[in-house]
C-alpha cells in the first residue's frame, strides 16, 4: 500500500472507528463493535411496567446481560460522571459516546446551552467519551409551531460554535434528527448539515428516523448517504415492518441495512454503531430487554460484520 494512501485511511479511521480504547469485554467480542442507547431500554421497561434508571448499577448490569459492551446514555449534568467510569468498568462496558440536549435556536438560551454542554463534555475524559450527540430542541407541533428562518441561522451557527468548541477538547459533535426536523421540505435538517462547517459538525445518522420522517422512504434515507455521508461518525439502529418498530434489530424489514453496511464498507468507512431498537404501541411483544437486545446484537454483528 502506498503511503499517502495509508496515511489517508488512517485518518479516516481515527474520526470514525478510533474512538476509544478497546475494553478487555470488548476485546472478546468477534465483529465490530456495538454500543446501546438507553432509550430502547425505558421503552422494554415501560412496555412491562417498570422502570429503567439510566447509569445506576442495575442498569448497567442489565444492559451487560445483554452481551452489549458498549453504552450511551443521555446526560443532562456534569454529575452524572460521579463514579460512572467505575461503575462501567465494573460491567464491562465502553462509553464512547453519549447524548446530550440542547436550545441553540434561540440566542438568549444559546449561550447557557452551549455552556451547560462544555461543562459535561469536561468530564468526558473520564470514561474516554469521543463523540457527544445532540438533537437541538426539535418543536414537535411541526406547523405553526416550526422554527422561522431566522432561528433556523441562530441554530446553525450555535450548532458551529459547539462542535468547534467540543474539537479543542478532542470531542466530534455529532448532530442527530428525529423525524420532526424532516417537515416542511426538511428544511432543519437540510440547514444543519448545509450551514456549519463539516468539520466542526459531524453526523449522526438515525437510519429509521430519516426513513419515518421522509415518508416510510428508503430512496430518501440512501440519497441521505450521498449528500451527508462523509460528515457520518455514528449510526443509530433501528428496523421496522410494515412502518412498525420491530422488537429485535435484523437486516429483514423496512430498511435494506444490507445495503447500508454494504456503502460503508464501500466508503471505507466504521462509524460507531448504537443499536436504539425500541418498541412503541403497535410493537410485537414477545420478548422482554434483555432477550430482545441479545438477539439485536448478534444480527447486528452479522449485518456489519465487514466493519470489525
Amino acid at each position: 500500500m502506498k503511503r499517502r494512501h495509508f496515511l489517508t485511511l488512517t485518518a479516516a479511521a481515527a474520526v470514525t472507528a478510533g474512538l476509544a480504547p478497546r475494553s478487555r469485554a470488548a476485546a472478546r467480542t468477534t465483529g465490530p463493535h456495538l454500543a446501546t442507547n438507553t432509550y430502547p431500554w425505558g421503552t422494554f421497561a415501560r412496555r412491562d411496567g417498570k422502570t429503567f434508571v439510566a447509569n445506576t448499577d442495575d442498569a448497567l448490569a442489565t444492559v451487560a446481560s445483554s452481551g452489549i459492551t458498549g453504552y450511551e446514555p443521555a446526560l443532562t449534568a456534569a454529575s452524572a460522571f460521579d463514579g460512572l467510569a467505575a461503575r462501567l468498568k465494573q460491567h464491562g462496558l465502553e462509553m464512547r459516546s453519549f447524548y446530550v440536549n440542547s436550545v441553540l435556536h434561540d440566542p438568549a438560551q444559546a449561550e447557557k446551552s452551549i455552556a451547560d454542554v462544555l461543562t459535561i463534555a469536561r468530564r468526558a475524559g473520564e470514561t474516554g467519551t469521543k463523540i457527544i450527540v445532540t438533537n437541538p430542541s426539535p418543536l414537535r407541533g411541526g406547523g405553526t409551531d416550526a422554527k422561522t428562518d431566522a432561528q433556523l441561522r441562530d441554530q446553525a451557527q450555535a450548532l458551529d460554535r459547539l462542535g468547534a468548541e467540543l474539537r479543542k477538547l478532542g470531542i466530534a459533535l455529532a448532530y442527530h434528527n428525529h423525524d420532526v426536523e424532516l417537515r416542511h421540505g426538511a428544511r432543519e435538517y437540510h440547514h444543519m448539515l448545509t450551514a456549519t462547517d463539516p468539520q466542526n459538525v459531524k453526523f449522526c445518522l438515525d437510519a429509521h428516523w430519516v426513513f419515518r420522517g421522509c415518508g416510510n422512504s428508503q430512496v430518501a434515507l440512501f440519497d441521505t448517504l450521498e449528500h451527508y455521508g462523509a460528515r457520518i461518525v455514528e449510526l443509530h439502529l433501528r428496523q421496522s415492518r410494515g412502518g412498525v418498530w420491530t422488537e429485535v434489530f435484523s437486516a429483514e424489514g423496512d430498511i435494506d441495512y444490507a445495503r447500508l453496511a454494504g456503502w460503508l464498507e464501500r466508503k471505507r468507512m466504521k462509524p460507531h454503531l448504537v443499536l436504539e431498537q425500541a418498541v412503541e404501541k403497535d410493537s410485537p411483544k414477545t420478548l422482554d430487554g434483555v432477550a430482545a437486545h441479545r438477539q439485536s446484537l448478534a444480527n447486528a454483528r452479522q449485518v456489519f460484520a465487514a466493519l470489525g
